[in-house]
């Protein structure tokens, strides 16, 4: 089972065990971190499931595809590591991958 470090908003660092093909919004919600609102359910037309992918994982995650961007486009808090979490499909090659909830816009 792929493990994920998540760091809150206030820079506390969790490590969860996540299912593979769940999202990686799923696993952080599944583990009780209510700060991750993910208000559509994964469904990509929030953006409240943003969170900042770690420097050494944004090659392996990817980045966002068009319709992930534009909703991107609306936090004040984008930065080149931002992804939806809903948009990330946990799989055994992101073992490890850790991202940062973002700030609430």
């Amino acid at each position: 089972m792929p493990k994920l470090t998540i760091v809150t908003r206030s820079g506390q660092e969790t490590t969860i065990d996540a299912q593979a093909g769940l999202s990686v919004m799923e696993a952080i919600r599944d583990a009780g971190f209510d700060e991750l609102l993910a208000l559509c359910g994964g469904c990509c037309s929030c953006a409240t499931c943003h969170v900042h992918v770690d420097a050494a994982w944004t090659d392996v995650v990817g980045g966002p595809d068009a319709d992930e961007s534009d909703l991107l486009e609306s936090s004040d808090h984008r930065t080149a590591a931002s992804r939806l979490s809903c948009q990330i499909e946990v799989t055994d090659k992101l073992d490890g991958l850790k991202v940062a909830i973002a700030p609430e816009d």
